[in-house]
């Protein structure tokens, strides 16, 4: 097999087998910590512009068959993987590992070790990296890195450009794609909502002209700040609207009622974090892939307040409106990969939405009389 190398801005290297394209690639290294899922992890929108380690020791041993795709074309720059298997065993596979991140020109490195590589992200935050041939100079590598930009556009790259609908008979829910997995689809049409898929930059005047009963946000990539015209449309329909935000859309929102938030360390980025209800005392484990969270302490002086957090690091994980109908989690109810723990927030949407619609109705009623 041929060689690569993968250069970290610190310069640290690793040289293992390539997989997947030939070309040379540029992203934020980070790593997911779930043991299954590596196709939705590959095909998640939220991972745009980054180099994936997957920690689990071997990946592809269940191939890539076409139920688990959570978008039509992956937008990671990079995968890292300790052994990647090139005979899946699986009745559902279609193609092993490899073939597909060729077809998808993503380039890979296997037979490296990814442990230590997740110590070095661990110890010294997320890093900027790059896929190179070997014959090149690390110190050549490490000096482009350290000048060269990450991206700041990736929700533009990963969002739809056209509305569409998805039909159903049920309640009528604008869903903003800012990185949208299928997952979100699945869950609401499960439910038989009608629904409306907008453009990332869908201004509040057109979102209100579309007369829906609810709005979601989805999950994407990238700092939430970058996002501006999002957070401006929030401004407009917070109060007029029941809402639902997932991930980004969780950060959105904080930002939208004037909390702040703030890049971690390493993120969170697997199918097993705890998280903890603060009025019920409950625990869920749940999916999550997010870099940025929500700063606790600059929800003092919000309209909002803390619902859930993160037991292995005690970041706020939920937010509830104290006047209006709307919240938002910063983990994936929807799962994929990922525990259904949290499957009954999309229930608790549309009940919000229900009993917003009766108490309309009954208004309406009073003013006839």
């Amino acid at each position: 097999m041929k060689t690569r190398q993968l250069v970290l801005e610190d310069g640290t290297t690793f040289i293992g087998n390539a997989i997947g394209s030939e070309e040379e690639s540029f992203g934020e290294v980070v790593f997911n910590t779930g043991m299954t899922g590596y196709q939705e992890i590959i095909s998640d929108p939220s991972y745009c512009g980054q180099i994936v380690t997957l920690t689990y020791p071997m990946i592809g041993n269940y191939g890539i068959n076409r139920e688990d795709f959570e978008s039509i074309d992956p937008s990671i720059n990079g995968l890292v993987v300790r052994e990647a298997c090139s005979t899946p065993s699986n009745f559902r596979s279609q193609e092993s590992l490899d073939t597909f991140l060729k077809a998808k020109n993503i380039p890979g490195i296997s037979g490296i070790d990814t442990r230590k590589l997740t110590k070095v992200l661990r110890k010294h935050g997320t890093m900027k990296g790059m896929f190179t041939a070997v014959d090149r100079s690390v110190e050549e590598v490490v000096a482009e890195l350290q000048e060269r930009p990450l991206r700041k556009d990736q929700v533009s790259m990963v969002s739809t450009i056209k509305p569409y609908v998805v039909p159903g008979r049920g309640e009528r829910i604008v869903l903003v794609d800012y990185g949208m997995k299928h997952g979100i689809l699945r869950e609401l049409t499960k439910r038989n909502c009608h629904i409306t898929v907008v453009p990332y930059h869908t201004s509040a005047e057109e979102i209100l002209h579309l007369n829906p009963d609810g709005v979601m946000l989805s999950n994407g990539p990238g700092d939430p700040k970058d996002v501006q015209e999002a957070i401006e449309m929030l401004k407009g329909i917070i109060g007029k609207i029941p809402l639902f935000g997932i991930c980004l859309g969780h950060q959105l929102f904080a930002l939208a009622c004037g909390a702040n938030t703030s890049k971690m360390k390493f993120g969170h980025r697997g199918s097993n974090h705890p998280v903890k209800d603060h009025a019920t005392g409950r625990v869920y484990m749940t999916s999550q892939n997010h870099g940025y969270a929500v700063d606790e302490t600059s929800l003092q002086s919000t309209p909002l307040i803390s619902t859930q957090y993160a037991l292995n690091d005690g970041s706020v994980e939920g937010l509830r409106h104290k006047e209006y109908d709307a919240f938002s989690v910063q983990y994936h109810p929807e799962s994929a990969p990922g525990p259904e723990d949290s499957n009954n927030l999309f229930d608790e949407f549309l009940n919000m939405i229900q009993t917003n619609i009766r108490r309309e109705r009954e208004a309406c009623r009073s003013v006839q009389i």
